[in-house]
């Protein structure tokens, strides 16, 4: 799964000098017990009421392994030593760029329930190459906000 190729990658960048990596998790891994981590908070910070009562438990139901894999491939890049930036887009749709996004560090953003590709795209590009300069290992949540 995503954590094995995470490790292989890891170690190939170690051996290579390579130091910096960006990989795409997902907003639904949130607060989960990894490694390291054993106690994590019961919630997101940035999750509402219906995300943290309906939403995530569902999604965590349903999904619950490929979150716990991804929770762990991010665990593996915390425990690196590498810099790295780990984004957790929301739902990716494949609707046009719309410019209208909002990011969060360390936590999901509250009604950010979807974003189309061509945003996190966009916006996560540009957020990591401003972010990357204060904070080389970091967590990034990006939602649109439809208004």
């Amino acid at each position: 799964m995503t954590s094995c190729g995470t490790r292989a990658i890891v170690a190939a960048m170690h051996a290579e000098h390579v130091r910096r990596i960006i990989t795409v998790s997902a907003a639904p891994v949130g607060p989960v017990p990894v490694p390291g981590q054993s106690t994590p908070p019961r919630h997101d910070p940035g999750d509402g009421f219906f995300m943290r009562y309906l939403g995530v438990p569902l999604t965590r139901a349903m999904f619950g392994r490929h979150y716990a894999d991804l929770a762990d491939t991010e665990q593996t890049l915390r425990d690196s030593g590498l810099q790295w930036t780990v984004s957790r887009p929301p739902n990716l749709t494949d609707k046009p760029l719309t410019g209208r996004y909002r990011t969060a560090w360390n936590r999901n953003i509250r009604g950010g329930f979807s974003v189309p590709r061509a945003d996190h795209r966009y916006r996560a590009a540009w957020t990591r190459r401003k972010r990357w300069e204060s904070s080389p290992r970091t967590t990034t949540s990006c939602g649109c906000s439809y208004s």
